[in-house]
């Protein structure tokens, strides 16, 4: 789980398109007989001092994250960017002028803007579970000031809607972007995750001491992706020397991995991606059964026409699993591999205004009622 550009790929020993599924594709390596003579990887570093796009400061220090205040001002309707916990870290949602997800809700009107930037696990976080972060999720929205708008990248998709099912009252809107939810629709990833025994992911677990590590995972996985995939991933020529600049963030960036818990890991593999329990209704968060019919809020579901991790299908398949009425569902389709649905300045100047106009298209009417 996590997000990288790379060219699908098939076959035995073979990696696949994109960086979501290297937790899989280590597995299946791991079952190739390969993968067990790599050495233990030094642990990663907790932060990064690579220049964030859009000015900010720590709200608050979490377990599970720091949470980002990119706000311009203290009123107005706030919006929390969910990234993906993944591979690599949360600058995924703030990458560079013109391929910045912060910078874009920005640009669109939506001034109060926050994001969740997720800490690489310690080995003291190795017991941290899918709870823990929904826990952390709903303090940092409490901190926020409910109801939010809930923008769920990725990873972070599944995870915010987990969040808006099990406190609807804590959520105005929701957009759900590249998101994974019903795992029954076929992709790359639903089928790596299907196809490896369990015991490849507990092993993997213990290799890393109760964590997944990110840094061998990146070197067991992933080869540097090529030029060509990061001009795809970012929709733009790389020949000139704003082009070349990116280039060397995105190398950087790619070269800066998290690691995940491995309890925390472990229920993303089995309960969501082999048993698709968000999906058929038996999932538990936090103590309650989660009833996807329980989301009602507008929602706005943005997919990849060239996504191969997660198809359009599958990302905008989630509107028949919720309550939230079909007049109050948007959804769009852009010409994009996963990455560029994040990154990509095409969909950052044609998608991204038209998600910040939606979230802003009623607020007009309530600060009418209200005054």
């Amino acid at each position: 789980m996590a997000e990288q550009a790379g060219k699908p790929q098939s076959g035995s020993g073979h990696r696949p398109d994109d960086p979501l599924l290297w937790p899989f594709a280590a597995a299946r390596l791991a079952v190739d007989a390969w993968f067990w003579w790599l050495e233990r990887a030094p642990a990663e570093p907790d932060d990064s001092d690579l220049p964030w796009t859009t000015p900010n400061f720590v709200a608050l220090e979490l377990a599970t994250m720091r949470l980002r205040d990119c706000t311009r001002t203290g009123a107005g309707q706030p919006a929390l960017v969910c990234a993906p916990y993944a591979l690599h870290r949360a600058l995924i949602a703030d990458f560079a002028p013109g391929h910045s997800v912060v910078q874009s809700l920005q640009k669109g009107g939506v001034d109060r803007v926050y994001l969740t930037d997720w800490r690489s696990a310690a080995p003291g976080m190795r017991y941290l579970s899918i709870d823990s972060y929904l826990g952390d999720l709903n303090v940092a929205i409490d901190e926020i000031g409910a109801p939010v708008d809930l923008v769920g990248l990725c990873q972070g998709g599944w995870l915010s809607l987990l969040y808006a099912a099990r406190f609807p009252a804590k959520v105005r809107r929701l957009v759900l972007v590249g998101a994974p939810v019903d795992l029954s629709i076929e992709s790359g990833l639903s089928q790596l995750a299907r196809n490896a025994p369990e015991i490849v992911y507990d092993q993997l677990v213990a290799r890393g001491g109760g964590n997944v590590s990110g840094g061998e995972m990146l070197r067991v996985w992933s080869k540097a992706p090529s030029r060509d995939d990061i001009a795809a991933a970012l929709q733009r020529d790389l020949s000139d020397d704003e082009g070349a600049a990116l280039l060397a963030r995105f190398d950087r960036w790619n070269s800066e991995t998290l690691n995940l818990p491995g309890a925390y890991y472990l229920q993303i593999v089995n309960w969501i991606f082999r048993e698709n329990r968000i999906a058929r209704g038996h999932f538990t968060a936090l103590g309650r059964e989660i009833d996807l019919k329980d989301v009602q809020v507008p929602i706005f579901l943005l997919a990849g026409l060239d996504d191969d991790v997660v198809p359009a299908a599958q990302a905008l398949a989630t509107a028949s699993l919720l309550g939230t009425p079909p007049a109050s569902i948007a959804a769009a389709s852009e010409p994009s591999d996963h990455l560029g649905l994040f990154m990509g300045a095409r969909t950052h100047a044609h998608a991204w205004p038209r998600i910040a106009a939606w979230l802003r298209s009623d607020l007009a009417g309530l600060l009418a009622r209200s005054a």
